[in-house]
């Protein structure tokens, strides 16, 4: 059964006109999938793009976790596939996802991940996420995360935080069975990375995760985010 399930591909999006193109059409290289776009309140030409793709294009408010919910009810797929705007899928990326849910004892997973970027110290993170990933069973929003609708379904999708859902997603789903880290990456922008510096990306991300497990309240951890 699971060999030929639809997969629904959902992608967050809020002004990814620069990205948006490339990431669809790299999505569409795969058999029986559906692609919806839902937008946060981009001010650029992202709806625009991913309408003459041909994709799904659903609005919500701006938010990841608002998105991704919005973008899995109207979904018709078995497996749903949470995507980044700026990130693009392996070859055969269906056919690894579909192979990967088949397992019995697998309850979600997601891919390696590779950022698009040469600096010094990338490929070193790299090695630590994807590491991270397979030793804890704890990968992140970036490298696409995919489950069975009825799953997502049965613990009530990514819960109505404004950042860090993805992180709560998958604690929640590590005690419903296994996480398949998939051996392909997908290719994420490096952008943050550029902007800020490794040193400085690294450090403010890994103070959000020990505020949020200290119980600063996620509204706040989003405004330190967004001002880094």
């Amino acid at each position: 059964m699971m060999a030929t399930s639809q997969i629904s591909i959902i992608i967050p999006v809020l002004n990814e006109a620069s990205k948006i193109a490339e990431t669809l059409a790299n999505a569409y290289k795969a058999s029986n999938v559906e692609v919806i776009v839902v937008d946060g309140g981009s001010q650029d030409q992202t709806i625009e793009i991913a309408l003459s793709s041909g994709a799904q294009v659903l609005s919500s408010p701006a938010g990841r976790a608002n998105q991704m919910n919005t973008g899995a009810l109207a979904a018709s797929g078995e497996i749903l596939l949470f995507l980044h705007g700026d990130t693009r899928l392996p070859t055969n990326f269906d056919t690894l996802i579909r192979q990967a849910i088949a397992s019995p004892d697998t309850i979600a997973g997601a891919f390696e991940l590779r950022i698009d970027a040469h600096m010094g110290g990338l490929r070193l993170i790299e090695k630590i996420v994807n590491a991270r990933s397979h030793w804890f069973s704890m990968p992140y929003g970036d490298q696409a995360i995919f489950l069975q609708k009825s799953v997502f379904q049965e613990i009530g999708g990514f819960p109505n935080l404004p950042i860090m859902e993805d992180f709560e997603l998958m604690r929640r789903l590590r005690g419903l069975g296994k996480i398949a880290i998939v051996s392909a990456t997908v290719l994420t922008s490096g952008r943050r990375w550029q902007k800020l510096g490794v040193v400085k990306t690294t450090l403010i991300n890994q103070l959000i995760i020990i505020g949020y497990f200290l119980g600063v309240p996620p509204k706040i951890l989003v405004r330190c985010y967004r001002r880094r």
